[in-house]
């Protein structure tokens, strides 16, 4: 009833202040205990008090931490933590190991609400991060090179190329950091604290992590420092630059940024008509730019060629009896692909397939060009060779190779087709 309410107040103040019981333990007396137990102390008397106080036992004890507790508070990576009662109003604190300092609170108090008091703290690196310090990564921009895989180009009377697509593998860089300065003030900024019955907690904005003797500084949280380039998990595909609470990644020359922030998405200059080739050269799109290449039809010894597409060079009839004329190829194809760097291998790059057959024996093999310890001929079909990357390459670079494929007749030569390869390496894993 109402008239208990002054009842119980006065009963928790008196055994309070006597030190019958604690707080806690009086919560389990009933509202029917506590006014009978009032009216005993109004016959009693003073000096009944007394003799009550001491024969009287406080409810026994409940396992409130048991009962009632925060959630089990993780261990810092390269640290530790001192306590093992995770009740309410119990404390637990923090170490690191020799070598790493402690960023955010040493200790953490269990409130009422059953969570844990201010952040997460964390170990790091004494050499390597220092609280109120924020280095930014130095960096240049690179040179533009390579892009995406040109389509194939019209195949020849006598043979049909097509390219493989290649995919890209992920990037593995290392950021060089300028010397420590002192951090501006944007990146350490005062805690946010709220105070209640004596207590204090006291939270940090997103990117920041809580610091001081006293919980009252919030410091910013490197995150190009906690996730770098050449782990998994990395932040960012290229270059990560840490921003006061967050981060922004950025991509090298020839690239855009993607539209998840972080991964980098190669910009098609021929296509956009951001390149700067003349009418008589040809634009190939590479990873993180473009060139411009001339395609010129061969000069050689009694055969002549005359160009029939801007990718084709077909060579004139022979002199009847000119030996050397009809040991020179018949046509001769160039194809251009683009790669990023250090790109798996073995991987299949081109393949040379035969429109037509004449003759009963059909052999591929690589007649020459640059780099060819990077590349081999593989027969796939009967009338089908295979150009394979066998060795990774490691960008920029620009490599050749020449396919030839011959037809013959019960071992006479019926004609060769040459089909020319130049691979451009991107400097870049994307």
């Amino acid at each position: 009833s109402d008239d208990s309410s002054p009842l119980k107040l006065h009963l928790l103040i008196f055994f309070f202040n006597n030190g019958a019981c604690s707080e806690l333990q009086l919560h389990y007396f009933t509202l029917s205990s506590l006014v009978n137990l009032v009216r005993m102390l109004e016959v009693l008397g003073e000096e009944g008090l007394r003799s009550l106080r001491k024969k009287i036992s406080c409810p026994a004890q409940h396992n409130i931490s048991s009962e009632v507790s925060c959630p089990k508070p993780e261990l810092p990576a390269h640290g530790r933590r001192l306590g093992r009662v995770f009740g309410v109003g119990h404390e637990v604190h923090f170490l690191c190991k020799p070598g790493y300092e402690l960023i955010g609170p040493r200790t953490r108090v269990c409130l009422e609400s059953l969570k844990w008091s201010g952040q997460q703290p964390m170990c790091r690196r004494e050499s390597s991060f220092n609280s109120t310090e924020n280095s930014l990564a130095s960096f240049s921009p690179a040179a533009p090179s390579s892009s995406s895989s040109s389509s194939p180009f019209p195949g020849s009377a006598a043979l049909s190329a097509s390219s493989s697509s290649s995919s890209s593998s992920s990037a593995s860089y290392t950021l060089s950091s300028s010397s420590p300065t002192s951090s501006p003030p944007s990146s350490v900024r005062p805690s946010h604290c709220t105070h209640f019955l004596g207590s204090t907690r006291c939270t940090c904005d997103v990117g920041f992590t809580i610091s001081g003797r006293d919980n009252n500084i919030c410091t910013d949280i490197d995150e190009c420092r906690l996730f770098p380039l050449g782990q998994p998990g990395r932040l960012c595909v290229h270059q990560c630059v840490n921003t006061p609470g967050s981060f922004h990644c950025f991509c090298p020359a020839g690239y855009d940024l993607a539209r998840d922030g972080r991964s980098c998405t190669d910009m098609d200059e021929c296509e956009n008509r951001m390149h700067n080739c003349t009418s008589n050269q040809v634009c190939v799109n590479t990873y993180g730019g473009f060139q411009c290449v001339t395609v010129e039809c061969p000069h050689m010894k009694n055969a002549t060629y005359i160009k029939t597409s801007p990718m084709r060079c077909e060579r004139n009839p022979c002199m009847l009896g000119d030996k050397a004329c009809t040991q020179a190829p018949n046509s001769i194809s160039f194809h251009f692909l683009s790669v990023v760097s250090n790109m798996s291998a073995p991987r299949v790059l081109f393949r040379v397939s035969a429109a037509r057959v004449l003759g009963d024996t059909l052999r591929f093999g690589l007649a020459g060009g640059r780099g060819r310890g990077h590349f081999s001929v593989q027969r796939s079909g009967r009338q089908t060779g295979t150009l394979l990357l066998v060795t990774p390459i490691k960008g920029p670079a620009t490599l050749e190779a020449e396919v030839e494929m011959s037809e013959l007749e019960r071992n006479a030569l019926l004609g060769r087709y040459l089909t020319k390869v130049t691979l451009f390496v991107s400097p870049y894993e994307f």
